[in-house]
């Protein structure tokens, strides 16, 4: 029997790092989680234990510092990009670089009004997320495979949904429900189309972040849900409809139970007024929504 290495790579993970723009007396912030990970010829680090084609991990948390300063006000699938083609271009046994970015969100304190220029507060558990996948192509071109997203965005709508019409069997307690709350935790990845490596590097990821990311609140808010797989499916649609370059999105939609309290025991009704929210167990609606052209080839999702 022959036992042999599989597919395998190494990196540094979670590299925290914020970054501060100052453009005269208004300043920005950029704070970002980022991890890189390197695949390539690497066969003898395991093999025989030598280290002559490892770039340490320590170098690359090193890189990620040394380009936030060199690189400022980023958007983070364009950092990710560039370091994927620093790492590609100094180490030729290199043959695919991946960052993956998280992106905490900070807003402007608001000050009698006015937006303070240098102070700010994080009001949100929603995170910006990406993941920058360069390889090597055939020719030696770069190949560019980049996903955009969202993490933990909360929402929640006190009408227009509903859930009716299930399958019942000895086992269904739950009543049809004609008017309900529907919350949600919101957690979606969209693949962008091109994969040509200097075109995409000049994308404006900021305005498509913007853009998916109002829309699917904005089908959320105005769609009349008669389940949230039916509202998941919407907003993934519009988004791909309004941008034809996203071929494609994934979203994981938790259903935050809002359960009606029982008041008959204290001679009160309740008329959709008094919920129990309820944190587990919960209902958890996942699903791709793509083109029919789109093509997963060279590219693989994150996990859920």
């Amino acid at each position: 029997m022959k036992i042999v290495l599989g597919d395998n790579r190494y990196g540094k993970a979670e590299n925290r790092v914020v970054r501060v723009t100052r453009e005269q007396g208004t300043h920005h912030i950029l704070d970002l989680n980022v991890s890189v990970q390197l695949s390539g010829d690497l066969e003898d680090t395991h093999l025989t234990g030598s280290n002559a084609k490892v770039l340490p991990t320590d170098t690359q948390k090193n890189t990620v510092y040394a380009f936030a300063q060199k690189f400022p006000a980023m958007e983070p699938e364009t950092f990710g990009l560039t370091l994927c083609e620093h790492f590609l271009d100094t180490q030729s046994h290199v043959t695919r670089a991946e960052v993956r970015l998280e992106q905490f969100l900070w807003e402007r304190i608001s000050v009698n009004g006015k937006p303070h220029p240098r102070a700010f507060q994080k009001n949100s558990s929603m995170k910006r997320i990406a993941r920058v996948v360069v390889e090597r192509g055939a020719g030696g071109e770069k190949v560019a495979y980049v996903s955009s997203g969202l993490e933990d965005l909360v929402v929640l709508k006190t009408s227009d949904s509903e859930f009716t019409g299930f399958i019942r069997d000895k086992y269904t307690t739950l009543p049809d429900a004609t008017d309900r709350i529907m919350a949600t935790q919101v957690s979606a990845k969209w693949r962008h189309d091109s994969h040509d490596f200097a075109s995409i590097k000049k994308k404006d990821f900021g305005k498509s972040f913007t853009e998916a990311s109002e829309t699917m609140v904005a089908v959320f808010a105005d769609h009349y849900s008669l389940s949230l797989q039916q509202t998941l499916f919407e907003m993934g649609k519009q988004v791909i409809t309004q941008q034809p370059e996203i071929s494609a999105v994934r979203l994981s939609l938790p259903n935050k139970h809002h359960f009606l309290v029982d008041l008959s025991p204290f001679g009160q009704e309740n008329d959709n007024e008094v919920y129990f929210a309820a944190d587990r167990p919960y209902g958890l609606i996942e699903a791709v929504v793509t083109r029919d052209d789109a093509s997963d080839a060279g590219f693989t999702w994150p996990a859920w």
